[in-house]
């Protein structure tokens, strides 16, 4: 989008949400600043932020997103983007953070970055016990059953008893089953 914001200053801005990412070539114009959707389909995490920031031009980028967390926001920002901006922004404040970035400033909102970290768990995440959301990180990460009874400073029974009773909570027949729906409802 060109020219989004009419009157006195007027902002280029590219917005980022295709299959591919792509900075705007010479021709296409100089843009103030390009937006890129943090949950784009090729994004895999901030891979798509850093491949732009690599550019040899070094576009002003900063990420949008609706579910992002603060966690992955400071990411962002440390590697180097102008920007991290939630999806649920009031029309004003977008033009007026998209404003702020163009002019060369670093822009993330106060309320998002210092507010307490919320996150919403997948309906069968609340199912888990706290010790059972445990276990199931420990097998998104590959652990085996010792390890993690090492890491909670449990007995290795303990932790096979949690892993039976957590795949007839999930529906998971196995291991790897378990860990890639535990890592699919957020628990990773």
């Amino acid at each position: 989008m060109r020219g989004v914001f009419e009157g006195e200053n007027v902002v280029d801005v590219m917005l980022v949400t295709g299959d591919e990412i792509r900075v705007p070539s010479r021709q296409d114009g100089p843009f103030d600043l390009v937006l890129l959707d943090f949950n784009m389909p090729q994004m895999a995490g901030l891979s798509g932020l850093e491949r732009l920031l690599a550019r040899p031009e070094q576009p002003r980028v900063a990420l949008i997103s609706g579910e992002a967390r603060r966690e992955v926001a400071e990411k962002a920002l440390a590697m180097g983007a102008c920007g991290f901006i939630p999806k649920t922004l009031t029309a004003r404040r977008l033009v007026n953070a998209v404003r702020f970035m163009a002019m060369g400033e670093v822009y993330a909102p106060l309320e998002f970055m210092s507010g307490p970290e919320t996150r919403e768990l997948h309906p069968l995440a609340e199912k888990l016990s706290r010790r059972e959301q445990q276990v199931a990180k420990g097998l998104t990460e590959g652990k085996s059953n010792k390890e993690i009874a090492r890491d909670l400073d449990l007995q290795e029974p303990t932790i096979k008893l949690h892993v039976k009773t957590l795949y007839r909570k999930i529906g998971a027949s196995n291991r790897t089953q378990a860990a890639l729906i535990a890592r699919e409802v957020g628990l990773a």
